[in-house]
């Protein structure tokens, strides 16, 4: 559970709107499929948390939201971390004692856009298996003589009986798409690969800036055999598939039980809010030297609540983890 007692140190008119907000962003996870999960499956997380935590920074109640929602995880991948580690220990003292985390350096280049990637992890029902990487690419496997422009990380897990490993990528953006496809399709062959070499589970995750299920960036993953949910769209404009979960070993290894996105903006940083920022957005910008948005009513959700939540929606899946019953099973044709 998400870690609360440091309410007490806000004002009583902070607490009171932080715990509002909270209580309907609990609520409303209650009610979703996310919050009918069997707590004996596992349920893997992943979540590009806008420029985490880069140029100003984020409000005290964004940290409360944003733990809630991962607290409803066993495991998160986060994308889009930054330099600066202290925003994701300040997130991940939010989340409580049973929470761990470990996280990539930053980086480098244009193209890294010095971010870091992290997995989080609630050690209560999910063990570390003490196995990290990279996934590079053979020099007649690179992209157009290029490495991957952020090199995916890996670390593997155990939950019950079910051993995997999490590849968390961050797939460069722009109007090259041919080098997305690229990208996207030499790392889901080598997992692939892995998987079969090692009779281990591996699953893709993360923000793969796919634009539409089917499309050929999109075939680049789904070319190569994994399993991909539907999630729908992630971004805030509800256009585009960026953020997708992919893994190997369907109905062998690989059991999902359910799957989906969740949208938090009808309970935090929604449109009822929107005149109550705006003095307090206008006094911090000006404090920070900066202008107030030309224009608030369109700057609200796309830049303003954005970088205090994200512009990705967070997806996941649940996956069992209890195959006992199918082991016991195997040994009773057996006569004595």
């Amino acid at each position: 559970m998400a870690y609360y007692k440091n309410l007490k140190r806000y004002s009583d008119d902070q607490a009171s709107w932080i715990s509002k907000r909270l209580l309907a962003l609990r609520e409303t996870m209650r009610a979703s499929e996310l919050g009918r999960r069997d707590n004996k499956n596992l349920v893997i997380g992943s979540w590009n948390i806008r420029a985490f935590d880069e140029g100003t920074p984020r409000r005290d109640e964004s940290f409360h939201y944003i733990a809630e929602i991962i607290d409803h995880f066993d495991i998160c991948a986060v994308q889009e971390v930054k330099q600066d580690l202290e925003p994701l220990k300040r997130l991940m003292r939010l989340l409580g004692p049973n929470w761990e985390y470990f996280v990539t350096d930053v980086t480098e280049g244009g193209p890294g856009n010095r971010e870091r990637q992290a997995f989080l992890f609630n050690k209560n029902k999910v063990k570390f298996r003490n196995l990290v990487g990279e996934i590079t690419l053979s020099r007649d496997a690179l992209i157009d003589g290029d490495q991957i422009a952020r090199t995916p990380y890996f670390a593997s897990f155990q939950a019950g009986w079910f051993r995997f490993t999490l590849v968390s990528l961050h797939v460069i953006f722009g109007t090259d798409k041919a080098k997305r496809t690229k990208e996207i399709s030499r790392i889901a062959e080598r997992i692939v690969k892995r998987a079969e070499a090692e009779d281990e589970v591996y699953i893709m995750i993360g923000d793969m800036n796919i634009e539409q299920r089917g499309d050929a960036i999109f075939r680049g993953l789904s070319d190569h055999g994994l399993t991909v949910p539907v999630f729908g769209a992630t971004n805030l404009g509800g256009t585009k598939h960026y953020d997708q979960i992919a893994f190997t070993g369907e109905r062998v290894k690989t059991k999902l039980v359910d799957s989906g996105s969740f949208d938090w903006r009808g309970d935090v940083y929604g449109d009822a809010d929107k005149d109550a920022y705006e003095p307090i957005v206008k006094e911090a910008r000006e404090a920070a030297g900066k202008d107030m948005y030309s224009d608030w009513d369109s700057s609200y959700q796309a830049h303003f609540a954005s970088f205090e939540m994200s512009d990705h929606l967070p997806i996941w899946v649940e996956i069992r983890t209890d195959y006992s019953d199918e082991y016991l099973d195997q040994f009773t044709g057996a006569t004595f």
